[in-house]
């Protein structure tokens, strides 16, 4: 992939594979923004969010397109087109971005904190700028953002889950993420690694006992279809951010990075107000179609069971949980 400026100061992208125009009338930069969840989620209100004020603040110079349900395709398929130098800002999390840098992953650990709140001391600390740094040098990732508060994953199967004992031989989906294959077999059930847009299919057909997920992404995927029980067990926090390609951010004018940066790190903190102000409303909505939840549920066990997995990755920096802990709990 090369970069040029053409007239008018137009960012030209010249890649090794077939793309539309990237250039709008109105616009100096046009960008698209893919996401795989529902365009009813509250992730595609934090993005129209994004995109408002990014555009408001560039007086349109930067035009944002937003393409949900999966429309680029899976989260894969567009994370190699970032990575390929497409004009794409997509939504990443600590697994995908482990890959690269293995310490990523600590961040999306089991029971890691109990106020999501308390992330936003992790992006403010040396240890996230070392991260982030080290993915820009290591693949051809910039990382926008990473405290986009996507909610609190709750388990969905056809009987109440309240402790260990209730997971121990059940198949659970999960994504290809070996955080969650390591955190369910910790409490003795059998992860199956099952894309996102099959899960409805694999639930109905029995492929797999239960599924986890934030409240917004079983509503929005309809999952509540196939299985009427979600146990509110917590057990990932889980945050997301934006990314897009390094070297297409590298050659934008300061500014536009600034405002970028700047609005997508803004972004995170109402997308995580929007989360955390709106969990009853989901419950609400869950109930109204049939759903059945139990509160009942032993944290503490779940907590015990699931602490082995942080001594599950070898590959991580020495005592890396454990400064990952002093950042939390100062």
């Amino acid at each position: 992939m090369s970069l040029r400026f053409g007239h008018a100061g137009h960012l030209v992208i010249a890649a090794a594979f077939a793309m539309p125009p990237t250039l709008a009338n109105a616009a100096d930069y046009t960008f698209r923004l893919a996401h795989v969840t529902s365009d009813q989620e509250p992730l595609q209100v934090a993005m129209e969010e994004f995109v408002k004020n990014v555009e408001e603040r560039t007086d349109g110079r930067v035009d944002i397109q937003i393409f949900p349900n999966a429309q680029l395709g899976s989260n894969p398929e567009v994370f190699e087109q970032v990575r390929a130098g497409a004009p794409i800002i997509t939504i990443s999390d600590p697994g995908y971005l482990s890959d690269f840098v293995a310490d990523f992953g600590v961040l999306g650990g089991p029971y890691l904190m109990e106020d999501p709140r308390d992330f936003q001391k992790i992006v403010e600390s040396d240890l996230y700028i070392g991260l982030k740094n080290e993915l820009r040098s290591q693949s051809d990732i910039e990382l926008l953002s990473l405290n986009w508060l996507f909610g609190s994953r709750h388990m969905l199967s056809d009987k109440e889950i309240s402790s260990p004992e209730d997971t121990a031989g059940m198949t659970f989906r999960t994504p290809p993420n070996i955080m969650w294959v390591e955190t369910f077999t910790a409490m003795g059930a059998r992860p199956t690694q099952v894309a996102w847009g099959e899960v409805y299919s694999a639930l109905s057909a029995g492929v797999v006992d239960g599924a986890e997920a934030p409240l917004p992404s079983i509503y929005g995927a309809k999952l509540y279809e196939a299985k009427k029980v979600i146990s509110l067990t917590g057990h990932f926090k889980g945050f997301t951010g934006l990314m897009m390609n390094s070297e297409i951010f590298a050659g934008l004018p300061e500014d536009i990075q600034s405002i970028i940066n700047e609005e997508a790190v803004n972004t995170g903190a109402f997308m995580t107000d929007l989360m955390l102000n709106s969990e009853e409303d989901w419950i609400s909505k869950l109930e109204a179609e049939g759903v059945i939840f139990n509160r009942d549920v032993d944290v503490a066990a779940f907590q015990e069971a699931t602490a082995e997995v942080y001594t599950k990755f070898p590959e991580w920096s020495e005592g890396l949980y454990e400064e990952v802990r002093a950042i939390l709990d100062n």
